[in-house]
C-alpha cells in the first residue's frame, strides 16, 4: 500500500474524521472486492465491557438484554459477556497472534472459539496505548485470528495530543494500512473509529465527524464502519441516521439499561 498515486487507477480511502483522503493503487485492493465478501452490511452494535463487571452485579443487565427485541438487520456483539441469549454474539477482547506456546497471559483464537465466543476485539486504544501494542503486532494479531476463523472488530483513532497539532491523517493512515494489509476477506470484519480523546471523556464527534468515511465501494458496501466514543442512549439515534455511519463500538453506555436504546437506534 503506497499513499498518493495521484499517476494511477486508484480507489480512495477516507478515514472517519473526514480530514483526509488516500489514494491507493486497485492493485493493492483488488482482494477488496472479491467474491468473498458479504453482499451488504448490517448495522452493527458492540458492547465492549472492558474490565468491569462481576456475575453478581451484571445480572440484572444480562436480564435486560436478554428480554430485549433485536432487530433483524442489527447484529449485536458484547465483550465478554455471560448467559447472553443466543441473539448477541460473544467476542474476547484480545488474542495472540499464533496458536498456542509459551505465552503465559495470553489467549489465542481457538480458546475464544471454544469458548463459544465468534468475535474478537483488537487494536483497541488502551491494548495501544495501555498495554504498548504495536500497529504491526495489531496486524498480525488480525491476520491470525481471520485466518482461524473469528470475526474481527478493527479499532483505529488518534488521541487528542495527536489531533491537535493536526497529525490525525498520519496516524489513523499508519493503523490502517496495517490492518489492510492483513484481511483477505472482508466479510468477517468490523472497522471501528475510535478518536481515543472521545472515549469515556464525554466528548463526542459531530455527527458528520462520525459519518464520513467511506472506501472503495465494494468493500463500503460489505464492510461495517462503525464508530465509539462516549455513544449514549441520548446521541445514538442522531449518529445512526448518518448514511456512512453503520453502527457503534459502545463502552461504557453498554453496561447500563440505555445499551438497549442504542442497539435499537436505526429503528
Amino acid at each position: 500500500l503506497e499513499k498518493g498515486k495521484d499517476d494511477q487507477d486508484s480507489c480512495k480511502l477516507k478515514y472517519i474524521t473526514g480530514q483526509a483522503m488516500w489514494e491507493y493503487a486497485d492493485t493493492d485492493l483488488q482482494r477488496l472486492d472479491s467474491s468473498a465478501m458479504a453482499p451488504s452490511r448490517k448495522f452493527f452494535v458492540g458492547g465492549n465491557w472492558k474490565m468491569n463487571g462481576q456475575k453478581q452485579n451484571l445480572g440484572e443487565l444480562i436480564g435486560t438484554l436478554n428480554a430485549a427485541k433485536v432487530p433483524a438487520d442489527t447484529e449485536v456483539v458484547c465483550a465478554p459477556p455471560t448467559k447472553l441469549d443466543p441473539k448477541i454474539a460473544v467476542a474476547a477482547q484480545n488474542c495472540y497472534k499464533v496458536t498456542n506456546g509459551a505465552f503465559t497471559g495470553e489467549i489465542s483464537p481457538g480458546m475464544i472459539k471454544d469458548c463459544r465466543a465468534t468475535w474478537v476485539v483488537l487494536g483497541h486504544s488502551e491494548r495501544r496505548y495501555v498495554f504498548g501494542e504495536s500497529d504491526e503486532l495489531i496486524g498480525q494479531k488480525v491476520a491470525h485470528a481471520l485466518a482461524e476463523g473469528l470475526g474481527v472488530i478493527a479499532c483505529i483513532g488518534e488521541k487528542l495530543d495527536e489531533r491537535e497539532p493536526g497529525i490525525t491523517e498520519k496516524v489513523v493512515f499508519e493503523q490502517t494500512k496495517v490492518i489492510v494489509g492483513n484481511v483477505k476477506d472482508w466479510s468477517k470484519v468490523v472497522l471501528a473509529y475510535k478518536p481515543v480523546w472521545a472515549i469515556g471523556t464525554g466528548k463526542t464527534a459531530t455527527p458528520q465527524q462520525a459519518q464520513e468515511s467511506n472506501i472503495s465501494e465494494a468493500v463500503a458496501q460489505s464492510t461495517p464502519i462503525v464508530y465509539g466514543g462516549s455513544v449514549t442512549g441520548a446521541t445514538c439515534k442522531e449518529l445512526a441516521s448518518q448514511p456512512d455511519v453503520d453502527g457503534f463500538l459502545v463502552g461504557g453506555a453498554s453496561l447500563k439499561p440505555e445499551f438497549v436504546d442504542i442497539i435499537n437506534a436505526k429503528q
